[in-house]
Formats: structure tokens, C-alpha cells, sequence
């Protein structure tokens, strides 16, 4: 029993690695979309007007 609790406490670290990730990965979309947001909304207003 102690053996498996002291496996399963060395396993972690201060910050899993899928915490680390998503944090990356949101950091990335949340800057991509602040280069690209006049572009997207520019080609998203130019698809509706072509439709009316």
C-alpha cells in the first residue's frame, strides 16, 4: 500500500503536462484570433452580403 501511494505521488509533477497544454493551446487561439479577427470578420461580412 505505501509503495503504491509513493508511485503514484512520484508520477506527479507541480503541473501535470495536459494543464501546461491546454493553457498553451488557448494561449495560441486567443492570439491568433486578435491578428486575425478584422480579416475573419471581413471575409464572414462579405459571405453574408454576397448571399443577400
Amino acid at each position: 500500500m505505501h509503495r503504491r501511494r509513493k508511485r503514484l505521488h512520484d508520477q506527479r509533477g507541480d503541473v501535470p503536462g495536459w494543464v501546461l497544454i491546454t493553457i498553451m493551446t488557448i494561449s495560441i487561439g486567443v492570439a491568433l484570433w486578435g491578428i486575425a479577427q478584422p480579416q475573419l470578420v471581413g471575409i464572414l461580412q462579405s459571405a453574408l452580403d454576397s448571399v443577400r
